[in-house]
């Protein structure tokens, strides 16, 4: 048990672990909840829709684990590409401090896909058992036909969409028309079974029944958010000056010395995680800002101004400053160092992504022997090349080596490969015993496209030069 102050001044005790008391969420019009409506049709339109994309006869976005290529449109990327994907997640992480920084949560509550598919579900709910009153009510009723028709009917709504939603997510590692194919035919492989089984049973349990439990507790971000915040971060909050002591009241203006606030509690009512903004400022808190639409609405009907909730930053809330003042205020040095870093991060990615090469060379040495002695006592090193074509077209290429002299390729000097392809060959370079120092030489192996001189790649090694036989 805790006891904290409200904003009001009245002392409240709260559990610090109490049973779950279902959130019958209010449904809420306005300013705020059509962005949050906009976010989700644009990243469901992105999700679902992408797989289906073409591009050059294949799949635009495809992840494909077992040939270890990832298709994205034109660019093609291989695990020797690794420090792409670290980049967006760096990118990914700084975006997160940076809004955080500016207004809280965004993230969390108009683009997370915890807060969208449970958008999503609540919509369907609202679709088969009615609105907030409705559905309590028919919670609390007993079973009946009617019930148990209304309840499956909407299990069924959600398990069909989220199976959907594990269909589209396996379709971004299988191409997924065949993957459809084959599902339907039933004659799916096991682990692409598991992996549709397994994300559409994540996102029923998570939209349909969790729902702000994995915001509250199974969220990491819900616990470090806070210390991302300062006294200039816009967040989510009631104003006590201007709303207590709160109580109901007529269009004309209640009593003297009452508060704006009416205390119909419908900012309550209309939040995904249950919770009481009056209360001051709470880690549940997800920034959907849906109590602000309602609030709005609630002033406007009787008259009052509207932003008793609103977004507001500590010290504008005690400053009493203008809407001006707190928007020169988000150009503080730590957001523009945030910026600063990111924009700098995106556009070297960006530099790096339209430079590179559409080829890769690996080069090992053959592990059986150093070297070895051929005829006229020549010396012989073996190497293993690995040739990556990364372009969408059928290429060939040339073969070079340089670093010592009379150093030469014993084997074709040509590459003939598919587009998008991998290929590996053993390379043989001979040179005099004479033309280095003994032991490790280093050498240089160059592969270059024959119609395309300023598409090559180099990599570095060694050619071994045993001891002069006295």
């Amino acid at each position: 048990m805790s006891t904290t102050t409200a904003p009001g001044g009245k002392q409240q005790e709260q559990m610090l672990l109490e049973v779950r008391r279902k959130v019958y969420m209010r449904s809420v019009t306005g300013v705020f909840a059509r962005w949050r409506w906009a976010l989700v049709w644009f990243t469901q339109v992105l999700f679902y829709g992408l797989p289906w994309l073409s591009w050059n006869d294949r799949q635009a976005v495809l992840f494909d684990l077992g040939a270890r290529k990832f298709h994205i449109f034109g660019l093609i990327l291989y695990p020797q590409d690794f420090i792409y994907l670290t980049t967006l997640l760096i990118i990914s992480a700084m975006s997160l401090f940076l809004f955080t920084a500016v207004a809280g949560r965004l993230w969390c509550g108009f683009a997370c896909p915890q807060t969208v598919y449970t958008e999503i579900f609540m919509w369907i709910e609202r679709k088969i058992e009615g609105d907030r009153s409705r559905r309590m009510k028919l919670d609390k009723a007993p079973m009946s036909a009617r019930k148990f028709r209304l309840k499956a009917a909407k299990h069924a709504a959600w398990i069909a969409f989220a199976l959907w939603t594990g269909i589209t997510f396996v379709g971004y590692f299988t191409p997924i028309r065949e993957m459809l194919g084959q599902f339907l035919s039933l004659s799916l492989g096991p682990w692409q079974m598991f992996w549709i089984v397994f994300y559409g049973f994540a996102t029923y349990g998570n939209a349909g029944f969790l729902r702000e439990q994995v915001c509250k507790y199974m969220c990491p971000y819900a616990r470090f958010q806070g210390v991302m915040f300062d006294n200039d971060t816009l967040v989510i909050t009631y104003e006590p000056a201007r709303g207590e002591p709160r109580g109901s009241r007529s269009r004309k203006k209640g009593a003297e010395g009452q508060g704006d606030c009416v205390d119909c509690s419908l900012c309550v009512q209309v939040c995904p995680t249950g919770i009481d903004i009056r209360d001051g400022q709470q880690y549940e808190c997800i920034g959907c800002a849906a109590c602000i639409d309602a609030c709005d609405q609630v002033m406007e009907k009787v008259g009052s101004p509207k932003g008793l909730i609103r977004y507001d930053t500590l010290n504008g809330m005690q400053n009493g400053w203008t809407r001006a003042q707190l928007l020169k205020r988000v150009f503080r040095p730590r957001i523009l160092i945030y910026t600063v870093i990111l924009w700098t991060i995106i556009g070297v990615l960006i530099a790096h992504i339209t430079t590179r090469m559409p080829v890769k060379l690996d080069v090992m040495r053959d592990r059986g022997a150093l070297s070895r002695e051929v005829k006229n006592g020549v010396i012989e090193n073996v190497y293993r090349l690995n040739v990556i074509n990364s372009a969408e077209r059928e290429r060939t290429f040339r073969l070079s080596v340089s670093g010592l002299p009379t150093l030469a390729i014993d084997t074709d000097e040509t590459i003939e490969m598919a587009a998008a392809s991998t290929r590996t060959i053993a390379l043989r370079v001979r040179a005099e015993p004479d033309a280095g120092d003994s032991g490790s030489n280093p050498i240089t192996v160059t592969v270059e496209a024959v119609d395309d001189s300023s598409i090559h790649e180099s990599a570095r090694t060694s050619f071994f030069l045993p001891e002069p036989l006295e």
